[in-house]
């Protein structure tokens, strides 16, 4: 995502949109007052460990549990005055794949039809068309359990798109499939969003999910959101970073040694760390010091810390102060 798609973004009308929200159960609170705002047509990741609130906070916004406190707006409709109105406005597929195992994939689309209200031809034509567009139409007419776990959740969020959603919960949609299955999921969700302006919100504990599909990732731990922003916006956050130069010879390596004084030196490899952020300015300084000096690089190569290093990092600790990249220094490269 670039700089000009991020400020088109900001200007987006809000499809999700949640102040103070607060659940509890027993003496255990699950969610302590989280924020959050979603641009309509975007796609919004959830990252948090296991027990941190990610579905709990789904089951929120998708009107399938009550908040205890918290004023939520979803599609233009605020959730605790209109639910019904939410509900017409979304779709929802779960961690597990909820299709009906007794019926072929045809059949389980109809029922979605028939729940939505649609005429029967009206169904028919949208059973078709979903089947087409997820490539299921040669399973058409098989039983549910003859199909792959891919195919089945391919089927699963093809019925909770019968209704034609503007906004769609995905609760680890990409649980238990193998890497090449993943990647169609990923895809799919991509083309709801960049074709049809749908949103998406998504958890997921895939790190490479997000940081493939998100356009907005906040991580969530002890009940509140930690950190936010894009994928590179929070990898800059984390410490680690730096360009790493190899030379040819060894003349050319202790000469650039005793210019980047602050570089972590391997003479084994004539190579050198240099520190920096992963920018293209940080980059772009390195350059301009070779270039002054006269000395060569073999190679270079920029190393960012990853999405892994910033769910370890923030979480799994006491509760930190929540960290949001304000907004006039955003630059992403994405």
């Amino acid at each position: 995502m670039n700089t000009a798609s991020t400020a088109a973004t900001a200007t987006r009308a809000v499809a999700i949109s949640a102040l103070g929200l607060r659940k509890s159960y027993g003496e255990k609170v699950v969610l302590d007052g989280i924020d959050l705002r979603i641009p309509e047509g975007t796609v919004f990741a959830l990252l948090g460990p296991n027990g941190a609130g990610k579905t709990t906070t789904v089951e929120i916004l998708s009107t399938l549990t009550t908040a205890d406190a918290g004023e939520i707006r979803v599609g233009g409709h605020d959730l605790a005055t209109d639910p019904g109105a939410v509900r017409r406005r979304i779709g929802v597929t779960g961690q597990f794949a909820a299709v009906d195992g007794l019926l072929t994939a045809e059949e389980n689309l109809l029922l979605m039809a028939d729940l939505h209200h649609l005429g029967r031809a009206e169904g028919r034509r949208r059973a078709a068309e979903l089947l087409e567009r997820f490539e299921l139409t040669e399973a058409a007419r098989k039983g549910v359990t003859a199909l792959s776990g891919g195919m089945r959740r391919k089927l699963d969020l093809a019925m909770t798109l019968v209704g034609r959603p503007r906004i769609i919960f995905l609760d680890e949609p990409t649980t238990g499939l193998d890497p090449r299955s993943r990647r169609v999921m990923w895809e799919l969700i991509r083309g709801l969003v960049t074709e049809q302006g749908v949103t998406v919100f998504l958890t997921t504990q895939y790190l490479e999910e997000a940081d493939r599909l998100a356009d907005h990732i906040a991580v969530l731990d002890h009940g509140g959101i930690v950190a936010q922003g894009t994928a590179e916006e929070l990898k800059r956050l984390i410490p680690g970073g730096h360009v790493r130069l190899r030379f040819a010879d060894e003349a050319q390596f202790t000469a650039a040694a005793g210019i980047f004084g602050i570089a972590t030196r391997d003479d084994e490899s004539l190579t050198l760390q240099v520190p920096g952020d992963g920018s293209v300015a940080g980059l772009r300084a390195v350059l301009d010091v070779l270039d002054s000096t006269g000395v060569e690089a073999e190679s270079l190569t920029v190393h960012t810390p990853d999405l892994d290093d910033v769910f370890l990092t923030l979480t799994g600790r006491p509760r930190p102060t929540a960290t949001t990249v304000p907004a006039a220094s955003k630059e992403s490269h994405r």
